[in-house]
């Protein structure tokens, strides 16, 4: 099963944060700032490696929170 973000994810979106294809797992690529967005809603797709392909759908919503007030 391969991991990556939906082509309704933004490319701005896409810039901060990275998926890793195999796993799945979601990181940030740098600093996110509360001040600049609060929330963030990633749409996620797993597709597998039949013929044809199969795939499916899940949203991850990450909140930022403001640490420094």
């Amino acid at each position: 099963i391969y991991y990556s973000f939906s082509d309704a994810v933004p490319a701005k979106v896409q810039d901060v944060f990275k998926i890793d294809e195999k796993s799945g797992e979601i990181r940030t690529a740098g600093e996110l700032d509360f001040e600049d967005i609060q929330s963030y809603d990633l749409e996620i797709e797993a597709r597998d490696k039949g013929t044809p392909p199969l795939s499916g759908h899940c949203s991850v919503v990450l909140e930022v929170i403001d640490v420094n007030d």
